[in-house]
């Protein structure tokens, strides 16, 4: 009603990536710091590299983007008088 199929999920997709890099940025930390200090009681001793929790958080990223911009496409492509007609 007023904005085309673009506008709309860019709109959704800006909002829940935001939402979802605000918790990712919570997650790592408290992932890095329980999963540290769980191996640290193990014999045998790993280092723990950035790039694992970044590589997590990305695909995260990426998962919610295409899961909102596809629903959010067929929602702005789906004509309005169907849908208001089983309301």
């Amino acid at each position: 009603m007023g904005s085309n199929e673009m506008g709309i999920a860019k709109l959704l997709s800006g909002e829940f990536s935001r939402v979802v890099t605000i918790a990712i940025v919570i997650a790592i930390p408290i992932a890095y710091l329980a999963t540290h200090r769980w191996l640290e009681s193990f014999a045998y001793k790993t280092n723990l590299s950035w790039w694992i929790f970044a590589l997590a958080g990305l695909i995260t990223l990426g998962i919610t983007l295409l899961t909102v911009s596809f629903q959010s496409w067929r929602a702005a492509t789906r004509n309005p008088v169907e849908a208001l007609r089983y309301e």
